[in-house]
């Protein structure tokens, strides 16, 4: 993907991604501006409002010290590891307030930033960082930043019963990340068998099962046994564990087709969305 050639902002990032993170954590600000209300539940989560906020600014805090490349074990590269990972630094960290947590998500965001500009400065870009969910990038590591803000971001908005931020360009910049961490949070399964997985607007590729091992490819695989085409937010609430694929369908959110197309409510559940 192209690069921009500022810098301080994210430019040295692909296109576009760096100006959704920034715009993502401005968003999820403008969501918590004037929240008087911070215990009031989030549906689907056990989480408060002021829970899931905190843990955003947190979370922004540790990808920017990981962006730096400094080391922050944080659970052990499980769902369930992560799970309980974020309930102790929730534990340790008691603040719920909207304005510190807006304002901390916002500085945070902008430490990432700069950090991952510093890096492609000094030619570090290429480095491998270790992350809750393994190695990765600092591309991809970008991208799950924004995956997370996005994922916690529709959380707030449903809790304070506001619109949310996703939209379609951002989805497709959440890719590289989602790819990277299909085969890392699958679960157990003798399942063969090959998805073309399409998004509506955007790119296609392949995951592919064999006796339960996964692998992502960038294009479908030959004879796929089953095509799902997937509205951009759909996909992208499916895949965090947001909607269940049967919600989508009913709302024409999701098509599939192929040989064996009955597969197609079965592939969410061959994850464990952290």
């Amino acid at each position: 993907m192209e690069r921009g050639i500022q810098t301080g902002v994210g430019y040295s990032l692909p296109e576009g991604l760096g100006q959704a993170i920034r715009e993502t954590a401005g968003a999820i600000a403008a969501l918590l501006d004037g929240a008087a209300d911070m215990s009031g539940p989030v549906p689907g989560l056990d989480w408060t409002v002021g829970e899931t906020a905190a843990h955003l600014a947190m979370a922004n805090g540790l990808m920017a010290d990981l962006a730096a490349g400094r080391e922050r074990p944080y659970g052990d590269g499980t769902p369930q590891g992560l799970a309980a990972a974020n309930a102790q630094s929730l534990v340790e960290f008691p603040e719920r307030g909207a304005e510190p947590l807006a304002t901390m998500l916002l500085q945070q965001t902008g430490v990432f930033l700069d950090a991952v500009d510093k890096a492609f400065q000094e030619g570090g870009a290429g480095r491998t960082l270790l992350t809750p969910l393994g190695p990765m990038d600092q591309d991809v590591l970008a991208a799950y930043l924004l995956t997370h803000m996005l994922g916690h971001g529709y959380d707030l908005a449903r809790g304070l019963r506001r619109p949310h931020m996703i939209n379609e360009a951002r989805v497709g910049l959440c890719l590289p990340f989602l790819k990277t961490a299909m085969p890392r949070i699958a679960v157990a399964s003798p399942l063969t068998a090959r998805y073309t997985l399409r998004i509506r607007g955007g790119p296609a590729f392949g995951v592919t099962f064999t006796d339960g091992a996964v692998e992502v490819l960038p294009d479908p695989p030959e004879r796929s046994d089953c095509t799902i085409l997937t509205e951009p937010v759909a996909f992208l609430l499916i895949a965090l564990g947001r909607l269940g694929p049967w919600q989508a369908m009913a709302r024409g959110g999701v098509l599939a087709w192929g040989r064996k197309p009955w597969l197609a409510p079965r592939f969410p559940t061959l994850f464990n969305a952290p």
